[in-house]
């Protein structure tokens, strides 16, 4: 192996290195790392240009049947939505075939008379990389599952068609989001899992505590510590000194509840410019995130989307397509109440200026405003946090923004940040929070500067863009009440 590594780098930078310096060692090398393709690099080739025997990718027996002694496979590999078809004859199929099990094939590449594929992998080799048993195996070939009992299976429900492409759309629109701020010239900061302070104020937080029984000091970090709810707070330090900053990472919420909207960890786009001068601002960026986002991943991932949109909400690509194609609509807190009031006879939780909107309520504002994207601004400053901007009216409220969409209610929350150090004092006094969060003053102490914010659930936006009922159903591993599996 140590070898097989040394000549792996030694080829990558000098390529023409002659065949007869270790000639068995570079064969091999050539053999293993230059011609082994995946299911998605095989499937892109054309016929008439490939010459020669392909080695594939190991990959997982999708279904396997047989007709007058010919043998046919379905490998995927995770690369792409599509099977490969091999063919073989019967006779020469290794006894361990079977449903589930991984394999290695070698095998020209042919064209295909089976209808929706152009070619297929004539095999020479087929080699069972590991066996499986089909009766204890839960998947059968061309099956499909219903998400509970996926669930139920959270290490193996990546093999299903359904969440392959899940995964697939995941990380297109992780790689979207970096590409949407790294060409507005953001820059990406980590910030910490581990923190000190409860940027929500909910008080719905995971404690730290070290496992070390030679540690005796009950609080490690000589402070308590917990899981952060939010990464906004140390995107603010960065911001008031590289202006535009962003982050995507895990957040935690010890939230009591196993209903389909909810999870214990999460992952959170989080964003912070500074220069703000209204809460327009804010809405713009999130309205170009969102658009640009899924636009993005439509392009990239069609066919994995196209999935979704037939099997598991038909019907939502024209949701996607009118948000897309349209201004977002912005309405007042205040504004929003006057409406929900008039017809509050729809709710089980009654409408009243100074109420957080519930989910019902903010279901009915988009529903209200044709099942498109809608921004409420302008909130009570007392459902909202410490750190959002006070206006200059009464009663008071505050430049906080939520952006609901169509099936999900809030996806975004977001405010212009208040930057003048005696007003946050005074709040944080108020609050009895002067002492936790003397540091966050500091940045106002020490060269303050407009700056504003938003806060984007990234499970909740890929619920919105595939129609996905169940919050559980767009992460590969979920965490909530009394279940942590694995």
């Amino acid at each position: 192996m140590a070898v097989t590594g040394v000549f792996s780098v030694f080829l990558r930078t000098c390529p023409a290195a002659p065949a007869t310096l270790f000639p068995l060692t570079k064969a091999y090398i050539i053999r293993k790392y230059c011609t082994s393709k995946s299911v998605s690099d095989v499937l892109k080739l054309d016929i008439q240009e490939t010459t020669g025997n392909i080695i594939t990718n190991p990959g997982w027996v999708q279904a396997i049947r047989s007709h007058k002694g010919i043998c046919f496979l379905d490998i995927n590999d995770g690369s792409c939505i599509d099977c490969l078809q091999v063919v073989a004859k019967s006779d020469a199929m290794p006894d361990e075939i079977t449903i589930g099990c991984s394999v290695q094939i070698e095998g020209s590449l042919v064209g295909s008379k089976s209808p929706g594929q152009s070619s297929e992998l004539k095999a020479d080799i087929v080699k069972v990389i590991g066996a499986c048993n089909p009766q204890e195996y839960p998947f059968k070939p061309k099956a499909r599952y219903h998400a509970d009992f996926l669930r139920q299976l959270p290490h193996l429900r990546s093999r299903n068609n359904i969440f392959s492409s899940l995964l697939r759309i995941r990380n297109a629109a992780t790689m979207a989001t970096h590409k949407f701020f790294q060409d507005r010239d953001f820059l990406n900061v980590h910030t910490p899992i581990i923190t000190s302070n409860d940027c929500e104020g909910a008080g719905e937080l995971f404690a730290v505590k070290s496992a070390n029984t030679k540690v005796e000091d009950v609080n490690f970090f000589n402070v308590p510590a917990y899981l952060t709810v939010s990464g906004q707070l140390h995107l603010e330090c960065m911001a008031c000194s590289h202006s535009k900053v962003y982050t995507i990472g895990p957040t935690f919420r010890a939230e009591n509840s196993k209903s389909r909207k909810h999870l214990s960890e999460f992952y959170m786009v989080e964003a912070e410019i500074i220069n703000t001068k209204t809460i327009e601002d804010i809405t713009q960026l999130i309205e170009d995130f969102v658009k640009e986002t899924t636009q993005h991943v439509l392009e990239e991932n069609s066919e994995d989307v196209h999935l979704f949109h037939k099997q598991v909400a038909p019907g939502h690509r024209e949701i996607i397509d009118k948000m897309l194609k349209c201004n977002f609509n912005i309405i007042s807190y205040t504004e929003a109440i006057t409406l929900l009031e008039k017809n509050s006879e729809q709710f089980i939780n009654k409408p009243f200026w100074g109420c957080d909107l519930n989910t019902e309520h903010e279901v009915f504002l988009v529903h209200y405003f044709d099942d498109t994207p809608t921004f409420v601004v302008n909130f009570p400053s007392e459902i909202k946090a410490f750190y959002a901007r006070e206006n200059d009216d009464s009663p008071p409220t505050v430049s906080a923004v939520d952006l609901l969409v169509p099936g999900i209610g809030e996806l975004v929350g977001g405010s212009l940040r208040e930057e003048r150090a005696i007003v946050l004092e005074e709040k944080l006094k108020n609050n009895g929070l002067l002492d936790v969060y003397d540091w966050y003053v500091d940045l106002r102490r020490f060269g303050s500067v407009p700056h504003g914010g938003f806060g984007l659930g990234f499970e909740r936006y890929l619920q919105f863009l595939l129609g996905v009922e169940n919050i559980k159903d767009v992460i590969p591993f979920p965490r909530f009440t009394h279940s942590c599996r694995l």
